[in-house]
């Protein structure tokens, strides 16, 4: 494997541990040193990015980086998130919701209908915003519109806000007066 190779995948690695020690303190609160590395250990046994034979060390060394950073704060044994930490956190995750252009548009259009109840008003507005950084454009309040392909990315956020039901996913041949739509998304 060359050098640029072995980098990236060390880059990559880093950053699953350290988002998995935040998701864990965020999750857990506040956790004491002791529970935090069987617990991110515990995380990350599926992806099988932690060598094994200095799981702790690699769990603790990434906690330092995250302290260091200013991403958790660690007073008298316990590890807390700070409010930067949270927000790196909320990046982190919305990443995993970009959406892959592909070089030609198939002449049809990905519709989102959402009706998210208002108990649920948090979760409509990240849905909102995550839709807004994917370059989706609105049609009407809870209606949006994108040319590409986009099933995966939907599915994924029915399935981390836990809205299934609220969430319709369309592919759609025509929109009534589109020109304005090919303009936006740049398709002429």
């Amino acid at each position: 494997m060359s050098k640029l190779e072995e980098k990236s995948r060390t880059k990559v690695n880093h950053t699953v541990v350290q988002e998995a020690i935040l998701e864990t303190i965020r999750t857990i609160g506040v956790i004491g040193i002791a529970l935090l590395a069987p617990n991110v250990i515990g995380a990350l046994h599926k992806t099988n990015l932690l060598p094994h034979s200095r799981e702790s060390e690699v769990v603790k060394s990434a906690a330092s980086r995250l302290i260091k950073k200013g991403f958790l704060d660690f007073k008298e044994g316990h590890y807390t998130l700070t409010n930067a930490g949270e927000r790196i956190l909320k990046d982190w995750q919305r990443a995993d919701y970009r959406i892959k252009r592909p070089r030609k548009w198939d002449t049809k259009w990905r519709v989102i209908i959402f009706d998210i109840p208002e108990k649920k008003r948090a979760i409509r507005t990240e849905v909102r915003q995550i839709l807004i950084e994917a370059g989706f454009k609105r049609l009407q309040d809870s209606v949006w519109v994108y040319p590409y392909d986009c099933e995966d990315v939907i599915g994924l956020m029915k399935t981390d806000f836990g809205i299934g039901k609220d969430m319709l996913y369309m592919i759609v041949d025509q929109i009534e007066n589109d020109k304005h739509l090919r303009q936006e998304f740049d398709l002429f």
